[in-house]
């Protein structure tokens, strides 16, 4: 039970270190204006409705490859209950995207996609971190 938790919380580091890194990816191809103030949350949220698509769909791909790379280590990682490791990086991810869309408005495209995504992508990452038996000799 504790190699599992440990799991899936590495599945999770491994998660955020991918969401920021496609966040700053996003920063250097997409700069604020540069009169761009952001004082408040108002500020923050008219910065974001403003945001050109492609660098929205970059926000959604994080989310799905923090997904799919966290649901892997977290199944790498843990020795029983592979798929339920995944399956909660999933989950917590999907909390992330809630949280992330209550507080600020996203396209409806963005918010769809990081509901549904999400789950299924780190069920895959959990199906392909199974360790693979060798195969054994015909005699």
């Amino acid at each position: 039970m504790i190699r599992t938790l440990l799991a899936i919380l590495a599945g999770l580091v491994v998660a955020i270190a991918l969401m920021l890194a496609m966040e700053a990816l996003g920063a250097w191809l997409f700069p604020l204006p540069l009169d761009a103030r952001i004082a408040g949350e108002e500020d923050l949220a008219r910065l974001v409705a403003q945001a050109p698509p492609a660098k929205l769909a970059l926000v959604l791909l994080g989310w799905c490859l923090a997904a799919l790379a966290g649901g892997w280590v977290a199944a790498r990682l843990s020795v029983a209950r592979t798929s339920m490791a995944a399956l909660a990086v999933g989950a917590l991810i999907v909390g992330g995207v809630i949280l992330n869309v209550m507080a600020l408005p996203h396209p409806a495209w963005v918010i769809a996609g990081g509901l549904l995504l999400p789950l299924p992508l780190a069920w895959v990452g959990g199906l392909l971190a199974r360790r693979r038996l060798p195969a054994r000799p015909h005699r």
